[in-house]
């Protein structure tokens, strides 16, 4: 994996130089140095754009008490994608461009998630257990809580007086003595 990030480091910036001199002889200078800021300035917009609304679409999943999973994925490919077009560069722009592309972040989404779950290093962890097909039980089961209660449902009580022992008024085996 290192030697592909290597050689990703080493081979774009080569590529994009190679890309900028042809687009350079096709169109001139000038219109290749306005077509990088132009790519520049759509890209800071498009990342405020779609980055707000990811956002909210994340804050209404949470308000909904759901897990925006799918939202933070989005939120990480649209953050690339600003990136991605605010380096000089056309083959980065490409990718930047694509990205802002919603169905496109969902194949890309559904194609590392198949990944994630095809590799046989991840390990979900549910409540301190792990879950999923490959999911290890801990001996003995999980974690058992002794306790006592009372039912205070029915009674009339008032909040205040929830927990409150009516068998032995401020006797708790709490209190240190």
């Amino acid at each position: 994996m290192a030697i592909l990030i290597l050689l990703a480091v080493l081979c774009i910036p080569i590529a994009e130089i190679a890309v900028f001199i042809k687009v350079g002889q096709a169109i001139g200078l000038g219109w290749t140095l306005a077509l990088i800021v132009l790519t520049g300035v759509l890209g800071a917009t498009l990342l405020r754009r779609q980055g707000l609304k990811v956002l909210s679409q994340t804050q209404q999943k949470l308000d909904r008490g759901e897990l925006p999973v799918g939202e933070l994925f989005d939120g990480l490919c649209v953050l690339a994608a600003g990136a991605l077009l605010l380096l000089p560069g056309f083959l980065t722009d490409i990718v930047g461009l694509l990205l802002f592309i919603p169905p496109l972040r969902l194949l890309l989404g559904t194609l590392v998630l198949r990944g994630i779950l095809r590799s046989r290093h991840t390990r979900v962890w549910v409540n301190g257990a792990e879950a999923g097909p490959g999911g290890r039980k801990r001996p003995g089961g999980g974690t058992v809580i002794d306790g006592e209660y009372t039912d205070v449902t029915g009674r009339g009580d008032t909040p205040e007086r929830i927990g409150h022992r009516p068998d032995a008024p401020g006797a708790s085996p709490w209190r240190r003595s």
